[in-house]
């Protein structure tokens, strides 16, 4: 009797399907992977900026606290640019020929708003609340990074989904005392750790754990 295959076609079926087993998985680990790549997220991608703003200079060199630029961040879901008046408080004084800050001033004679580039942007479909975090005890750092090592400031963390669960679906391990919000490169004191402070902590600003992970939470 013929056969209309022959016997060797067996081994190049099964050949087949494990090389397609294969392929896909592989295709969807390097898709996975790219999603979660510098390329896409822009992680550790410095974004060069109209005038060259440093935060290390302007954050560890001159001592200046998050909230002396960022007026915002504890009433309003944005954390606000601030305005070309509170760069001339200091550039009025000092570096006032400084050809780099030239745009700052024109900006200020002109009264016309520089347009910086923005670092960190979510989708349209993601709400996002400023003041609720930090009146919640979530550091500035613990999303941005530590932004007195940045000289151009750069996405220090994804911003992706899952990243933003990691913190919602435990928050006793991210939140710190609400005077210490602005803090880089904060630590506990001494024999103190994270988990028995954030519990405390989260108990005592009223942090409904259970509802964090809604979908409802961000997406409106």
């Amino acid at each position: 009797m013929n056969f209309i295959f022959h016997p060797s076609m067996n081994t190049i079926a099964r050949a087949s399907i494990i090389g397609a087993v294969l392929f896909v998985a592989g295709l969807s680990g390097a898709l996975i992977y790219f999603v979660r790549s510098p390329i896409m997220t822009n992680v550790g991608v410095a974004v060069q900026q109209p005038v060259p703003f440093s935060h290390l200079h302007h954050v560890r060199q001159v001592g200046l606290d998050c909230q002396y630029c960022h007026t915002s961040v504890e009433d309003s879901s944005f954390a606000n640019v601030p305005p070309t008046e509170t760069c001339m408080t200091c550039h009025s004084q000092i570096w006032t020929e400084a050809p780099m800050l030239e745009p700052v001033r024109q900006s200020f004679q002109n009264e016309t708003p520089i347009e910086w580039n923005r670092v960190h942007n979510l989708s349209d479909f993601v709400f996002f609340n400023h003041s609720a975090h930090i009146n919640n005890g979530v550091g500035c750092e613990t999303c941005h990074g530590q932004v007195d090592n940045m000289p151009l400031t750069w996405k220090a963390n994804t911003l992706q989904m899952e990243w933003c669960l990691a913190c919602h679906r435990n928050p006793a391990q991210y939140v710190r005392p609400r005077d210490q919000i602005t803090t880089m490169g904060y630590q506990l004191p001494d024999g103190q750790d994270q988990l028995t402070v954030g519990t405390q902590l989260v108990a005592e600003y009223g942090i409904e754990v259970g509802r964090l992970d809604d979908c409802s939470i961000c997406h409106r």
